[in-house]
């Protein structure tokens, strides 16, 4: 036998009972682990997965139906995308599919080298024009001077002084591209160099390249690699554009402006030539951005998610 007892609450006089309210504020779903960050940011796993294929064509171009993407055919010339030849062939008879898989290397190689080499000397640029008072001056203005001079222009000038191959394009670029990755740690470094830990590591007796390594470099990773991404993009469009205009990569190397230059000329009665590099370059493009983004939405402690 169950006993039930209900007590009786009694109140001064002028005081209610508020009534109970509806919890408005759910429990947050924490998601850890590779698949929840996947989740909790799907634009870094969209373009990651295609980033993921694009590699996987690159590195698996001669096993996808490819052929010599030199070969010369000049009896198959100009043949509009069939069963034979997917993409069809340019004005000297080379199938487009294969220069266009194999172009992909050279797109992606130029990309991931720029932004490595360009991310690396811009940081250490940047770190010691931030922190060495003294040296920000001197190194900043030789900085101010790269960057007067268009990307683009720079890096032509840099061709005409040079013969054209991938090794030399990544160079030209490079050197381009690490004024942005400069200014962008220096101005890191101007605001962290303020904090109180930094100026108790200084009152400690911790040496200058201590202070960096321990408490200044940590902090300066998350936007680098946010920045490094659409460096990675830009040097795969300046890398075409040297292409087109004759000025990149030399004509033996199968690349997309290369591919786009050659079958300019036949725009308005054979656009294929120039339609499937451009839309490879494009794709290519977008999924480095939509990294890029989905990485500085997360790595962001005022826009990140609940992971």
């Amino acid at each position: 036998m169950t006993v039930s007892t209900t007590r009786t609450v009694t109140l001064p006089p002028g005081l209610v009972i508020a009534p109970q309210l509806p919890d408005l504020l759910r429990p947050v779903k924490i998601r850890r682990g590779v698949l929840g960050f996947l989740r909790s940011h799907p634009t870094v796993a969209i373009g990651g997965a295609l980033l993921l294929c694009l590699v996987l064509v690159a590195v698996f171009a001669p096993y996808l139906g490819t052929v010599d993407p030199t070969a010369l055919a000049p009896a198959k010339r100009t043949r509009a995308p069939s069963a034979d030849f997917w993409f069809g062939t340019d004005m000297l008879g080379r199938d487009i599919y294969s220069r266009v898989l194999y172009g992909t290397r050279v797109s992606l190689t130029v990309g991931l080298s720029v932004a490595v080499l360009a991310s690396l000397a811009g940081l250490a640029v940047g770190l010691v024009s931030g922190f060495v008072r003294w040296a920000d001056g001197i190194l900043m203005r030789f900085i101010d001077g790269l960057m007067s001079i268009p990307p683009i222009l720079l890096a032509v000038a840099l061709m005409a002084l040079t013969r054209g191959s991938v090794g030399n394009v990544i160079l030209a670029i490079t050197v381009a591209e690490i004024p942005r990755v400069t200014r962008l740690v220096r101005g890191v470094v101007l605001s962290l160099r303020e904090q109180p830990y930094v100026d108790a590591a200084t009152a400690s007796g911790t040496r200058t390249p201590m202070i960096i390594m321990r408490h200044i470099l940590p902090n300066t990773l998350a936007p680098m690699l946010v920045q490094a991404t659409y460096i990675c993009a830009s040097a795969m469009i300046v890398e075409s554009i040297l292409s087109f205009i004759g000025a990149g990569t030399p004509p033996t190397i199968p690349s997309w402006g290369n591919i786009m230059a050659e079958g300019r000329a036949l725009w308005q009665v054979k656009p294929f030539i120039v339609f499937f590099p451009a839309a490879f370059l494009s794709v290519t493009v977008l999924a480095v951005n939509l990294l890029g983004d989905g990485l500085r939405d997360a790595l962001d402690p005022r826009m990140a998610k609940s992971l």
